[in-house]
């Protein structure tokens, strides 16, 4: 009988990273349960997290290096394989320049640390061009938050919340284990508001479900604001001693009336003072938290700045029960962005997106696109993309397709055969999380945790850091990577904080770095230090720096453009990405046992919209938006569950890709974020 071998490691299946005991015969993954001893899950797991074992075991996995030929795909070894990629690599640079490398990191081999690691290597040989999907998801967020209060929130205690709003998430598809602390939250009393334009999992749940209009949370959270400053319901001493701007808000937010925002949002009048007046009785023990619903609009980022507004209205910046803001561990800097920063090479992108460049050191995927195929402002021809798949995931597929055909050098590391690596030069199979080893913090908590390698990896397969450490090597770049392998890399990591890996290591439930405190901001002001991360030192209502870039000064509402200039031949409200429990993103849909659970795309119509159209259930319509058409099977859905007018397509599909339709010429214009969540499209039902 084999012998079980029990490894305490942390899933990487989504960015929770949850506690998990991983079992092991004859060196294969049998089984994953959850740690019951790790703080942040508590032994819960979800059915992704389960699935890591079909990840790691999978038929379809790719797990040898291949080289695409005219006679189709050819095994090569990991030797040369290298060797062809740099040797390819060097003949670029020496004829377009360095700068025409660039890299993409995606999320499914990792991302974090990964992140760090491409970054690092991309500056070591001569390029500025680091590109990630972090272009079109989460960082808007980041942003937005960010240049409010000079970080994101993005650790709300919830456990301590009396109430609880949440902006375009869906917390029980998408964070499972923040659900369970809305949940106990919630059992001690706190009040949940949904603000979203579909009666999601976490809307069913809620005390106050807000079903607002796509694009148009704005224009609510300026109503909330004005019922808190007129009836005066916000925190006076905080607004006066630590926020810049109150007064221009003050004034900006007398407009919007309840009449206003009804007709604006389409929601009841009277559930703006409904959800002002919850927010004021529990202030400061209030989370607004904002999921990517708000990302995707022509109005994105002021959309995200009001909301994140109210966290200085209510005094819930660090507050207890309200957005925390966690001490981060002193993680050694593994970018090369002080020593080698690069921008007189011209980062694709800043020019026309300097916000996103400022913040995050971030090129723009979909600028990459346009220049790749015009090589203005000069040719971009190498491309090494990380556990990313664009074709699926970015703004006009096509456009995308067609620009990475054009590459001279497509490389392509992943687990699986996806759509973007069918493009590719070379394949690389990347190592699973369950094969390496890397370090992640939960910043709620104040703990830090060792990813553990607890299988080897077939031989031809790497872990990123070995992969760019080789190829580094090979590119006369090694002296920036000098450590052996990843282990290596860890301890240097952590070789300032006074802590030894080993110590973070022999804590698989999570090693405890700093315990809480709360209102840092009263602190540092005492001790004669800015209270926030901004230009001015406080919580900025308005903007300076966005102001002399030409940008609004404070998060003005622009409505949407189907509500401003609404097209009588493209009638519909297309949302895309609405998450789905089973899938993180586009993955996961190869895994039989996760397929079965939703085994084709849909489109979710309301009842009245599919009369309209002549259509039920598993009948074929066809959609079409200015940039493309797909055709795909139709789910009428309940009247409460999305608006009328308002259809929703979750992406990842690709015999019915949504990202054919959705645009890279509309888009935020400050962090140039796609319009991908009121894209006007017309539908049509196929006869078949």
């Amino acid at each position: 009988m084999a012998k079980r071998e029990v490894h305490q490691t942390l899933c990487r299946m989504c960015d929770d990273h949850c506690g998990i005991n991983v079992y092991v015969e004859d060196g294969k993954v049998v089984d994953i349960d959850g740690n019951k001893d790790h703080v942040w899950n508590k032994g819960r797991l979800c059915i992704k997290g389960r699935a890591g074992v079909d990840l790691n075991n999978a038929p379809d996995r790719i797990r040898k290096p291949l080289k695409k030929t005219e006679n189709g795909w050819e095994e090569i070894s990991l030797e040369q394989a290298l060797d062809e990629i740099a040797a390819k690599t060097k003949e670029i640079q020496s004829k377009y320049g360095k700068r025409t490398m660039s890299v993409w990191k995606g999320e499914a081999i990792g991302f974090a640390q990964q992140e760090e690691n491409y970054r690092r290597f991309i500056h070591a040989i001569g390029s500025p061009n680091y590109f990630s999907n972090d272009s079109e998801c989460f960082v808007g967020r980041w942003i937005g938050y960010s240049l409010v209060y000079g970080r994101w929130g993005s650790q709300p205690e919830f456990i301590n919340s009396k109430c609880i709003v949440t902006w375009g998430a869906n917390p029980p598809h998408a964070h499972p284990n923040m659900t369970q602390q809305i949940n106990h939250a919630r059992d001690n009393g706190a009040k949940l508001i949904v603000i979203d334009s579909r009666l999601s999992a976490i809307g069913r749940q809620a005390d106050i479900f807000v079903q607002v209009k796509p694009g148009t949370d704005g224009a609510l959270a300026w109503g909330v604001m004005r019922e808190l400053i007129e009836n005066n319901w916000y925190d006076k001493e905080f607004v006066e001693k630590f926020t810049l701007g109150f007064d221009k808000v003050k004034e900006y937010a007398s407009k919007f009336t309840p009449e206003y925002v009804a007709k604006e949002t389409g929601i009841e009048a009277s559930l703006v003072k409904e959800v002002a007046k919850a927010m004021w009785d529990n202030a400061p023990a209030v989370i607004n938290y904002v999921g990517n619903g708000l990302e995707h609009h022509e109005n994105g980022i002021n959309n995200i700045r009001a909301v994140a507004y109210f966290d200085g209205l209510l005094g819930s910046v660090d507050a207890k029960g309200g957005n925390f803001l966690p001490s981060g561990f002193p993680l050694k800097e593994l970018t090369l962005y002080h020593d080698v920063p690069l921008i007189e090479e011209q980062p694709i992108g800043r020019d026309r997106f300097p916000v996103l460049y400022d913040f995050r050191q971030e090129c723009h995927t979909m600028v990459a696109m346009d220049t790749i195929l015009s090589e203005d402002p000069y040719p971009l021809k190498g491309m090494i993309i990380a556990g990313a798949n664009p074709v699926m995931t970015n703004p006009n597929a096509n456009k995308v397709t067609e620009a990475l055909k054009s590459l001279e050098l497509l490389v392509v590391r992943e687990l699986f055969m996806s759509e973007t690596a069918e493009l590719a030069d070379y394949i690389l199979p990347a190592a699973s999380y369950l094969e390496r080893s890397e370090l992640h913090g939960h910043g709620g908590f104040q703990v830090i945790g060792l990813t553990k390698k607890v299988v080897e990896p077939e031989e031809g397969i790497q872990d990123e850091y070995q992969f760019l450490h080789d190829l580094a090597h090979r590119l006369g770049a090694g002296d920036y990577f000098p450590w052996e392998n990843e282990y290596e890399l860890n301890k240097w990591l952590v070789s300032d904080s006074g802590v030894k890996l080993e110590e973070i290591e022999a804590h698989p439930e999570g090693y405890n770095y700093a315990e809480k405190t709360y209102h840092k901001h009263e602190q540092k002001v005492a001790d004669g230090e800015k209270a926030f991360n901004t230009p001015s030192g406080k919580l900025e209502f308005a903007s300076e720096y966005l102001k002399n870039l030409g940008y609004q000064e404070i998060a003005e509402y622009i409505p949407p453009t189907y509500v401003t200039d609404k097209s009588e031949e493209y009638p519909y409200v297309l949302i895309t990405g609405a998450r789905k429990v089973m899938y993180y993103h586009g993955r996961n849909r190869n895994f039989a046992r996760l397929k079965s659970a939703m085994p084709t795309p849909e489109i979710e119509l309301h009842p009245v919209d599919a009369k309209k159209l002549d259509v039920v259930d598993d009948d074929i319509v066809k959609v079409t938006s200015t940039i493309g058409s797909i055709e795909i099977p139709v789910k009428v859905m309940h009247k409460k569950e999305i608006g009328e007018g308002v259809v929703q397509i979750t992406h990842g599909w690709k015999e019915s890709n949504v990202n054919i339709l959705t645009h890279d010429d509309r888009f935020d214009p400050i962090d140039g974020f796609p319009l991908m969540k009121s894209v006007e499209v017309k539908i049509e039902k196929v006869n078949k």
